[in-house]
C-alpha cells in the first residue's frame, strides 16, 4: 500500500491494516481494518444499522531496528469518538469523525507483543461533530451511516526530536513558496531540492525563491523536496499556483479558469466511507478527467489524504465541503428556498438545529481543524463550510475562522441557498426547474454549486429496486439529450453572460440516488463519453475567448 501521508512521509512506515478483533454487543467477530462494521468489505456479518459502540483489539510486534526512540501510531481516520490503549495504558483520545490524529506509545511498548485496543463510540447526531450524509434511516439522498475505524492505521519511528507537522504556503506572485517546519524544540534543519538547498529554523517560516513551474489542471507539476532534522528526515511536495478572483470569475494563476466540476459523495457499495482499493480510490478521478470535468467538490466528506494527492498529481480542482452536523434538520429549512429562492438569516439557530451550545463550538473546532488538516494540498481551491442550511449558523463568522487559518483559498459561504450576503459568491442549486443566470447584487460572482441530477437506473447495477433523482429519464438516448441541451441552452448561455462555475450531480450512483454519470458500482457509464468531453471543452474554450 502506498504511504497513506503523502506530504510528511518517512522511511519507517509499519501498516497496521489487515484482521482485527472487533467486540461488539452481539459478541466478537474479526473485522478487515479499514474498512467499517457496516461495510460489506469489513468480513462482518452484515450491519443494516449504525453501531454505536465497538471495541478494537489487535497484537502488534515492533520489528528489529524499526525503532528510532519513539514510536508513533496514526490513524487516517475513526467515526466518531474514541480511545486508544496500548498494553492497557491509555495513549490518547481523539473527537470527530473525518480527520487524521497521531498518539505517542512509546512509554506504553514492551518487548514482544504488544496488544492495541480501540474503543469507539458513535452518537451519529447527539455530539454535534460532522456525520455528514449519513443516517439511521437511508433513503433519498441519505445514505448508510457507518461506524468506528474507516482509514488507514498504521506505526512510524521517530527520533527524540523530531518533525512533528510542516505548513506549506505558495507565493505566487513572489515567485517563492513559504515553509514552516514545526518541532518540539527550535533547531536547525536543512532544505533541499533539485536547484534548492539552505538552513532553516524550526517553527519559524522561511522562504525558497525560484522559476518554479506553475501547477494547472492541464500543467500539474508537483515540486518534491527533502527536510531533514537531525536524525530525522521527511520527504513532501508543493504546487506554484494561486488561486483567486477578478471581481467576476474564478482565477488560476491570475488567469480566469471556469470550474466545471460534478458532485463527489465519495461512497462505495461494497466500502461505503473507504474505498475498495487504491484503484478505486483513483478511478473516480481519472474518470471525471477523461469526461472533461476539471473541478470535483467533494460532499460533505473528508477523504483520506491520499485522495488529494491523487488530485494533485492527476490535475484535478477541489472545492472541499464541511462535513455537516448539529440536530436534526427540520425540512421546511432545507427544502423551503428550493420553491421560494429565498434566505432567512442562520442566526436562528433553533430553525437550523443549532441551538446547542457545544454542538456550535465542536462544528467550530471540526472547521478549523479540517481546513489545517488540508491546507497544503494544492489542489483545494474552494471551502464550503454550509451546504443548503444543514447545521448552518452563523456563516459570517465561519468565514471569519477560516480566513484566520487560510487566505489563499476561495470561499462558498453558504451553498444552495440561506445566503447571508457575504463572500464573493451567490452560490445556487437548480433541479427542477431551467437554470437562468441573474447578474448577482453587490458585485459578487455566480456560481451553480449544484445542478443536474437526472435519473436514470441501469438494470443489474442498482443498489435495491428503489429509484431516486431530480429528473426521470427513460433511456441512455434519452439522457444523452437531455444532457445535452441542459449544457446548450442553459450552461453554455449563462456562461458567456458570467457564470463562473457549475457544478453537475453527479459522479456515481449512490445507494437509491441513481442520478449519477456511472452507476453505483462504477461498472457503467450512463452517457457517451465524447459527447461530455465535447461539452466541457466547448465551456473551457469559451473561456479562452472571453
Amino acid at each position: 500500500m502506498s504511504y497513506p501521508r503523502p506530504q510528511l512521509q518517512r522511511s519507517s512506515f509499519l501498516s497496521l491494516d489487515g484482521q482485527w478483533d472487533l467486540k461488539l454487543d452481539s459478541g466478537l467477530c474479526k473485522i478487515n481494518v479499514p474498512f467499517s462494521p457496516e461495510a460489506q468489505l469489513s468480513g462482518v456479518p452484515r450491519q443494516m444499522h449504525l453501531i454505536r459502540n465497538l471495541e478494537y483489539r489487535r497484537v502488534f510486534q515492533i520489528p528489529e531496528g524499526f525503532s528510532k526512540g519513539r514510536v508513533l501510531i496514526n490513524f487516517g481516520a475513526v467515526d466518531q469518538i474514541c480511545t486508544v490503549k496500548v498494553n492497557s495504558i491509555t495513549v490518547g483520545s481523539h473527537e470527530g469523525g473525518y480527520l487524521g490524529f497521531s498518539f505517542d506509545i512509546t512509554e506504553a511498548l514492551k518487548d514482544g507483543y504488544n496488544e492495541l485496543c480501540v474503543i469507539v463510540a458513535d452518537d451519529l447526531e447527539k455530539t454535534g461533530y460532522g456525520r455528514g450524509k449519513q443516517t439511521d434511516k437511508p433513503r433519498t439522498i441519505w445514505y448508510t451511516a457507518q461506524s468506528g475505524i474507516w482509514q488507514s492505521v498504521w506505526l512510524e519511528s521517530v527520533p527524540d526530536i523530531y518533525i512533528s507537522k510542516i505548513r506549506i504556503t505558495p507565493l505566487f506572485d513572489q515567485k517563492a513558496v513559504e515553509i514552516t517546519v514545526f518541532s518540539q524544540a527550535s533547531k536547525t534543519g536543512e532544505f533541499s531540492m533539485p536547484d534548492h538547498s539552505m538552513s532553516f529554523i524550526t517553527n519559524r517560516p522561511f522562504k525558497v525563491y525560484g522559476d518554479f513551474e506553475s501547477w494547472t489542471p492541464d500543467n500539474p507539476v508537483l515540486h518534491y523536496f527533502t527536510l531533514k532534522l537531525g536524525l530525522d528526515t521527511v520527504t513532501s511536495y508543493f504546487a506554484m499556483r494561486k488561486f483567486s478572483t477578478d471581481g467576476h470569475r474564478l482565477c488560476l494563476n491570475n488567469k480566469p479558469l471556469f470550474h466545471s466540476g460534478v458532485l463527489d459523495q465519495g461512497y462505495w457499495p461494497d466500502g461505503l466511507y473507504t474505498a475498495p482499493s487504491e484503484q478505486a480510490l483513483e478511478f473516480d478521478i481519472k474518470a471525471m478527467k477523461a469526461l472533461g470535468f476539471n473541478t470535483l467538490r467533494k460532499h460533505i466528506k473528508v477523504e483520506p489524504l491520499l485522495w488529494y494527492h491523487m488530485c494533485d498529481k492527476l490535475g484535478m480542482l477541489v472545492w472541499q465541503d464541511m462535513p455537516s452536523g448539529g440536530g436534526p434538520y427540520k425540512h421546511p429549512i432545507v427544502t423551503w428556498p428550493v420553491i421560494t429562492q429565498m434566505s432567512i438569516s442562520d442566526s436562528f439557530y433553533k430553525l437550523f438545529g443549532r441551538k446547542n451550545e457545544s454542538q456550535k463550538q465542536a462544528y467550530r473546532k471540526e472547521l478549523a481543524e479540517m481546513i489545517d488538516y488540508l491546507y497544503n494540498t494544492p489542489c483545494i481551491a474552494m471551502w464550503v463550510p454550509f451546504n443548503e442550511g444543514w447545521g448552518q449558523f452563523d456563516a459570517k463568522e465561519a468565514v471569519q475562522l477560516i480566513q484566520q487559518i487560510d487566505t489563499t483559498r476561495t470561499i462558498d459561504h453558504a451553498s444552495g441557498w440561506h445566503d447571508q450576503g457575504i463572500g464573493p459568491f451567490e452560490s445556487r442549486h437548480i433541479y427542477f426547474k431551467p437554470y437562468v443566470y441573474r447578474k448577482p447584487r453587490k458585485k459578487r460572482i455566480a456560481i451553480l454549486s449544484e445542478f443536474g441530477g437526472y435519473n436514470l437506473a441501469i438494470e443489474n447495477h442498482t443498489y435495491n429496486n428503489v429509484s431516486y433523482g431530480y429528473k426521470d429519464i427513460s433511456g441512455t438516448s434519452d439522457l444523452e439529450k437531455a444532457f445535452a441541451d441542459l449544457y446548450f441552452s442553459q450552461i453554455l448561455k449563462a456562461k458567456k453572460q458570467g457564470l463562473a462555475a457549475c457544478i453537475y450531480t453527479q459522479l456515481s450512483d449512490v445507494e437509491t440516488e441513481t442520478n449519477g454519470l456511472y452507476t453505483y458500482d462504477r461498472k457503467v457509464l450512463k452517457i457517451d463519453a465524447n459527447l461530455v468531453r465535447e461539452l466541457n471543452r466547448l465551456l473551457l474554450e469559451e473561456e479562452s475567448q472571453s
